[in-house]
């Protein structure tokens, strides 16, 4: 799967070189024990996470409000290029296998760059009206925030 062109009109982007790694970085992208701590904006947590690391590979996630509400999270990993690609959507469950309600493709792409990682994540969605949904959901501030927590995480490992 080569590199999606960014289309503004359905999709969103961090783009951020960050003081880290991309080997911790990717660890901490790829090891459902350390993606359990950064994977969502503190207070909430996650508090399931599983990754099979392969195209077809399930990626699943449940998220919980500080209220202990859980939020799950089910896809499917598309492309996996060691510490530099790592493609997953919700469009399709393990196996490549359709989902029933469908939100977005995840592209996040990492290289060496100022003495840090040039980390880009790019959320493709469907139509306007989903990117606007996951834009207003708080996805710059939201994800702007996991990444402070992986950051500070990949200075642990």
């Amino acid at each position: 799967m080569s590199t999606a062109t960014i289309d503004p009109r359905l999709d969103l982007v961090l783009d951020r070189v960050v003081q880290a790694p991309r080997a911790k970085i990717w660890r901490a992208w790829t090891e459902p024990a350390l993606l359990k701590q950064w994977f969502c904006p503190l207070p909430w947590t996650v508090s399931e996470m599983e990754v099979d690391l392969r195209p077809g590979g399930i990626f699943r996630a449940v998220m919980q409000s500080p209220e202990g509400e859980a939020h799950p999270m089910l896809g499917c990993l598309l492309e996996v290029v060691p510490q530099q690609k790592l493609v997953f959507t919700d469009t399709l469950l393990a196996g490549f296998r359709p989902a029933a309600k469908p939100f977005f493709t995840a592209v996040l792409t990492l290289a060496d760059e100022a003495g840090g990682t040039r980390y880009i994540a790019r959320a493709l969605h469907k139509d306007e009206a989903d990117r606007k949904t996951h834009e207003e959901m708080g996805f710059h501030t939201g994800w702007g925030i996991c990444l402070d927590q992986l950051v500070k995480l990949a200075g642990q490992i």
